[in-house]
């Protein structure tokens, strides 16, 4: 499927809060007030058992884990249904299972590209019961109670507010009388914990930001202090920028005029086998013109020499015993004779 592999830029991490919450209560007739209610991992199973009714082994399924091993074998029959339908998606069970917020709200933000995604999204499936499904699960109907008790509280205040104008007169006749100390009110700390819990994952994408960067610039360090690159100009550069202790735009021009010089120094900076060889060139010239000399010197002496002289010359040498120059003996005497 195309939302298995959905990426990090895609408009489904982009889903707030409140609107995943609203669609998992909807769904699956309970009444969640925070995304890492969702960790423990039942929840997904029954989303997946919306969109693909009967391949989820909901009996398996335990909607009162609080260990993280039971939590973990949750998650092992979600991978299980993954496996089954060829979804790659990458079950990240050890950062799910800690109820961090930002971790849970990008997996259940995945889960609804997902199940908006398959035939359409869950609103096709109007036969599905959730409340008779997850009565099958361990916990299931305990859920199931809680999540319609608080419903009804909230039916019940709801109508009650309908119901405030025939108080009014009652309220203006008690307006007089001594105040009891009022109670906290409990929707600003609704308020309050909505705020904290933005804060939260606020602070969580920044901590995985910042943890992305740094990595990034620690491998370029290390990239800068190997020794086939360590004295080159433009690490230096790039060092500079990387040690700067603070934002101070002479960094920059600092760094920039180090590249600058780069020619002059690759110039000036020979290595020594290209230095030994410049000192080494005038010595084998002057050698080369040294032999050239004495060789055409040779040559003159030689041209005036008898045949007789020459090969006296010949017999000077340490082969004097050799077959050839026997041969050139007999030779330069018969030419003689």
């Amino acid at each position: 499927m195309a939302a298995t592999n959905i990426g990090m830029m895609d408009s489904a991490y982009f889903v707030g809060r409140t609107e995943i919450l609203a669609w998992i209560n909807s769904t699956l007739q309970l009444n969640l007030s925070k995304v890492e209610e969702a960790a423990p991992g039942a929840i997904q199973c029954q989303l997946m058992d919306v969109v693909h009714p009967g391949t989820v082994p909901m009996h398996k399924v335990n909607f009162d884990a609080k260990t993280e091993y039971e939590m973990i074998q949750n998650y092992k029959v979600l991978q299980d249904v993954f496996n089954k339908l060829k979804i790659t998606k990458h079950i990240e069970v050890n950062k799910l299972i800690k109820g961090r917020p930002l971790d849970n709200l990008e997996f259940m933000q995945w889960m609804k590209r997902y199940c908006d995604s398959v035939n359409g999204g869950l609103q096709n499936n109007c036969s599905y019961n959730p409340l008779e499904r997850r009565g099958t699960c361990k916990g299931g109907k305990e859920v199931s109670k809680r999540a319609a008790a608080t419903q009804g509280v909230a039916k019940t205040s709801t109508s009650s507010k309908t119901h405030s104008s025939t108080h009014t007169r009652k309220n203006e006749q008690l307006a007089n009388a001594p105040s009891k100390p009022a109670k906290p009110d409990s929707s600003k700390d609704a308020v309050y914990d909505e705020q904290i819990t933005e804060l939260k994952l606020f602070v969580d994408s920044l901590e995985k930001e910042r943890d992305f960067y740094f990595a990034k610039l620690r491998d370029i360090e290390i990239l800068c202090q190997s020794p086939q690159m360590e004295h080159l100009p433009i690490v230096a550069a790039i060092q500079r920028i990387l040690y700067a202790a603070n934002d101070n735009p002479s960094v920059m021009a600092e760094a920039q005029a180090i590249i600058s010089q780069q020619p002059d120094q690759q110039a000036i900076g020979l290595s020594p086998i290209l230095e030994s060889l410049e000192e080494e060139r005038p010595k084998v010239e002057s050698q080369k013109r040294k032999n050239i000399s004495t060789l055409e010197v040779d040559m003159a002496a030689n041209s005036t020499l008898s045949p007789r002289q020459r090969l006296s010359d010949i017999s000077d040498v340490h082969h004097s015993d050799s077959p050839l120059v026997s041969y050139c003996t007999t030779l330069v005497g018969n030419s003689d004779a």
